[in-house]
């Protein structure tokens, strides 16, 4: 299997919402049915989809279920972690199992014993250094820090069950090394790209590859860490940063 990532979908198919995205530039012209190309080209139905936030414009979760309808019909399971724009973002409760296809990541994580890999992360938010910081700031960031290590315990916890059921059902995992995959949809730094606590807890544990959107436009794309930082592998995937395509994060 294959895991892809895509964050800042922007979607508005529901008929209360009126967000036309052309007008932020040329990139995103017609980009849904660019994006649902490509996604097609690419993704099988035994794949991954990794989905960083801002995903729908809609402002109550019924606003964004024709969007969440529109994910599930594209091939491949998706795993949805919340953005900031994303004020459709419901309790798990509501959230869960509403379409066969999708899952979402919140205080939480996804682990796959099977092939050997697992997905944690949290919105993320400004981090300190960022000139706008503020106070305020500050208490979001710590909030997210919080969420961010119940993500990782829940890993922990998921992994050491998820491999003790296989050795109990004499399974075998893929004969590769265990990935561990971390998403925000904030980039990780400020753009002085210092270390944070986000990038020191993903070091602590032990993750290999991390994905984030949020960065619109040439001149923001470097706000962020891109390629090996302090040990972790950063790719940003923010649509107009990939021009609708998904990023090929790993393959199982």
């Amino acid at each position: 299997m294959n895991i892809f990532a895509i964050a800042d979908t922007h979607l508005s198919f529901g008929e209360h919402i009126d967000k036309p995205m052309d007008v932020f530039g040329p990139q995103w012209v017609n980009y849904e049915e660019r994006l649902a190309e490509n996604w097609k080209k690419v993704v099988e139905p035994g794949d991954l989809v990794l989905l960083p936030g801002d995903i729908s414009w809609g402002m109550k979760l019924e606003d964004a279920l024709a969007d969440l309808a529109w994910l599930d019909a594209l091939p491949g399971r998706k795993l949805l972690l919340r953005g900031n724009h994303d004020l459709w973002w419901s309790s798990m409760k509501k959230m869960r199992g509403l379409y066969p296809t999708i899952d979402f990541l919140q205080n939480s994580a996804y682990v796959d014993s099977r092939n050997a890999f697992a997905v944690i992360g949290s919105r993320g938010w400004i981090c300190p250094g960022d000139t706008d910081f503020s106070e305020d700031d500050r208490r979001i960031y710590e909030r997210e820090l919080l969420r961010l290590g119940m993500s990782v315990e829940d890993y922990r916890k998921k992994r050491a069950e998820g491999e003790a059921a296989l050795k109990r059902e004499g399974i075998r995992p893929v004969d590769k090394p265990f990935l561990l995959i971390a998403m925000t949809h904030f980039p990780p730094t400020a753009p002085s790209k210092d270390p944070s606590g986000i990038t020191d807890l993903f070091q602590e544990a032990g993750v290999d590859r991390a994905v984030y959107g949020h960065l619109h436009s040439q001149k923001a794309f470097d706000n962020g860490p891109r390629g090996l930082f302090a040990g972790v592998e950063y790719t940003l995937v923010s649509l107009d940063s990939t021009n609708c395509c998904l990023q090929l994060i790993a393959a199982r």
